[in-house]
């Protein structure tokens, strides 16, 4: 089955893994090809965290009538709190002409299956829960009882990231430079891919 020229790439990995450092990189790298799909979430924003760029920060209320109103792609509850990809966010970018890249749940992950959307699934984990669990540790932003709840599911989401056929690929996020190079080369790979496709389908 051919793939699409991919308009979206879904990252995906438990809290911690390193997604977000991994994806800094890539968009470092590639400031022209990729978009970041900047998710709503009803949760406080964490220092240093600006609003319509990290998180498009809203109310439990508000987020919900606009989930009820078809607005958004994807939608999950994480931590007692909402967090999702509104159609308009994921458009924006792929209207300037880049991949748009969306960092999300698990939940997420299986509600964009549901769609239109044929995205590059990655899915990022660490080598272990333990090291998870320092990483967690190291932060110093989580309470006992929240860094238990994370872990808790983190171990759902190694499951169904490991199980086979869920994503294009997986990497174990343990020395950066090599999971970055992974990522690169996996997502270089496919653009190629695809250009050859549109090459072939043109002539």
């Amino acid at each position: 089955m051919v793939k699409e020229n991919p308009k979206a790439m879904v990252i995906c990995g438990p809290s911690g893994c390193g997604k977000s450092t991994l994806l800094k990189k890539l968009f470092d790298e590639f400031p022209d090809k990729f978009g970041f799909s900047v998710s709503h979430t009803t949760r406080s924003p964490r220092s240093g965290e600006v609003d319509g760029v990290h998180y498009n920060f809203t109310t439990k209320e508000a987020m919900k009538a606009a989930i009820n109103n078809g607005e958004f792609l994807e939608s999950a509850e994480y931590n007692h709190n909402l967090y999702g990809t509104s159609k308009a966010a994921v458009e924006k970018v792929s209207q300037s002409g880049k991949i748009c890249v969306l960092d999300i749940e698990i939940q997420g992950v299986k509600q964009i299956k549901q769609t239109s959307l044929k995205p590059l699934y990655v899915f990022i984990k660490p080598p272990s829960l333990s090291t998870l669990e320092e990483r967690l540790r190291g932060r110093g932003t989580e309470s006992e009882e929240s860094l238990q709840r994370r872990l808790t599911i983190a171990a759902t989401e190694l499951e169904y990231g490991e199980t086979p056929g869920n994503f294009d690929i997986i990497i174990v996020n343990d020395v950066l430079e090599k999971a970055y190079s992974e990522l690169r080369e996996f997502v270089l790979k496919e653009l190629q891919r695809c250009k050859d496709i549109d090459g072939a389908s043109d002539s």
